[in-house]
């Protein structure tokens, strides 16, 4: 029985990473000021120099080590650890931490008080513009 390793092929991941951040191979290549073609290649290719994956790692929002450790494997098992929420248990996430109601009952509060300051200045301006007009 023979144990395969898969090679660590840095342009699949590339290829990857691209699509999962739903980036197309001609928006990656503006990006790098170079043609669709040119990333098309590094994405067959094994390896990729430093300095290039440098450039994509930063087009991407990655780190370098992230691209070169990127395993599709390891984000399935991450996103499988959570569980469906359906069932009504509320887990540590997702949870609100005011009252809605709250939050709702202090803007009527300052909308209220906003209008009120505005009434009160359409007032003064009303009693101004009469003064004005009983003046003449």
């Amino acid at each position: 029985m023979s144990t395969l390793t898969r090679p660590n092929h840095i342009g699949r991941k590339i290829s990857r990473l691209r699509e999962l951040k739903d980036m197309k191979q001609e928006a990656l290549a503006q990006a790098l000021g170079t043609s669709q073609q040119t990333v098309s290649a590094i994405e067959n290719s094994e390896t990729v120099d430093e300095e290039k994956l440098i450039e994509i790692a930063k087009v991407l929002g990655l780190s370098v080590e992230a691209i070169k450790n990127f395993s599709e494997e390891a984000v399935f098992t991450y996103f499988n650890t959570f569980y469906d929420n359906s069932q009504g248990t509320v887990g540590n996430y997702n949870t609100c931490n005011f009252n809605p109601l709250d939050k709702l009952m202090e803007s009527v509060e300052q909308n209220k008080s906003l209008y009120e300051r505005l009434l009160e200045s359409e007032k003064e301006k009303i009693s101004y513009l009469e003064k004005l007009l009983n003046s003449k």
